[in-house]
């Protein structure tokens, strides 16, 4: 018996360290850096997998990258105050958030024209397409309330009341329901994807600050980045958080990959790092890689092809000395700097 034992523990060991080994063998860095010409600011990225393309909201216009090459596509221009691109290829159409001082923007996913502009609320940040609904919703942080726009008409189909905070990233279960981040408030909010009622008020208890958001469609478990510096998920069933992982400070993004069970969460302070959870079980998650980065790298799109991270990012320089007008000033982005970065194994 006891010999039988150590020969399990051997096996066991053996394949811990084959596990560890093919781990490192397929370790995540940055395998290439793409310019993008420009010194405005960034905020969202997106890859459309199935069309292959990437749209790098860029200050005042979209730039569109083949996502395959790194070649420049097309770009859509004049446009200005840029968060984020939701993709709706059943009907061809692109849709972009923009403080200008609240629109929605519709575009043709090939030739790139603007097809028409939908004012929302103020300052749409958040910006999501769901299939399920065929409907786009962004996360008006000025109005502090969503907005549901029909994909195949352009008309705004519902707006949810009052939120009393800030909206933050929100993410659809297909299911008929959409999640989002209340920052400001620290909990989760479950409403009715067709009416934009509120279904549920979840505090976050230990998340402070909520940001970035992905979900889990098949086991039901929210995945939230929090500025406190945690990987949170929550039951999408209940609210409960039921796993933490600490991740570095700055997050402005996250994504899921249920092919290989991988969570990618980006923070942007300190010297910048891509977080790599993977999950053991729908309640089990472990670090699988820390990937240094650039500062200000805080937020990502996945491609869920190859696998690649994308992050935007610009060098920058030390801030400037305080003054009066400006007591607490950033650091300068360094011009002609303004790139992507590609994360591949």
């Amino acid at each position: 018996m006891g010999k039988l034992f150590v020969r399990i523990l051997s096996v066991v060991g053996l394949a811990c360290v084959l596990a560890i080994s093919a781990r490192a063998a397929d370790a995540y860095r940055v395998v290439k850096r793409i310019p993008i010409p420009g010194d405005t600011g960034w905020d969202y990225i997106t890859a459309d997998t199935e069309g292959r393309r990437l749209y790098v909201p860029h200050g005042i216009e979209v730039v569109v990258l083949d996502l395959d090459s790194g070649a420049t596509v097309g770009k859509i221009t004049g446009q200005k105050g840029l968060h984020g691109v939701a993709v709706a290829r059943e009907v061809g159409r692109g849709f972009i958030s923009a403080t200008d001082p609240g629109s929605i923007t519709i575009f043709d996913l090939k030739t790139l024209a603007v097809i028409d502009k939908v004012r929302v609320g103020d300052d749409p940040n958040g910006i999501i397409y769901d299939p399920s609904t065929k409907s786009v919703f962004s996360a008006d942080r000025g109005s502090k309330h969503i907005t549901a726009i029909d994909v195949t008409t352009g008309t705004i189909s519902a707006t949810s009341p009052d939120l009393d905070g800030r909206t933050e990233h929100l993410a659809a279960d297909g299911a008929g329901h959409v999640f989002l981040n209340m920052q400001d408030r620290g909990t989760l909010l479950k409403l009715d994807a067709k009416s934009l009622k509120v279904m549920e008020t979840w505090p976050l208890a230990g998340c402070g600050q909520p940001s970035s958001m992905d979900i889990d469609r098949v086991h039901g478990r929210v995945f939230i980045g929090c500025r406190s510096g945690e990987l949170a998920v929550v039951d999408a069933a209940s609210g409960k958080i039921i796993a933490t992982q600490p991740i570095g400070q700055g997050v402005d993004a996250l994504e899921f990959d249920p092919a290989k069970g991988f969570v990618f969460v980006s923070t942007g302070g300190g010297e910048g790092v891509l977080s790599v959870f993977h999950q053991d079980g729908p309640d089990k998650y472990s670090l699988a890689q820390n990937v240094k980065t650039l500062a200000g790298a805080r937020t990502m799109a996945l491609d869920h092809k190859t696998g690649m991270v994308y992050l935007p990012v610009a060098d920058v320089a030390p801030a400037p000395a305080p003054t009066t007008d400006n007591p607490r000033p950033r650091p300068r982005m360094v011009p002609g700097t303004f790139s992507v970065l590609v994360v591949g194994q």
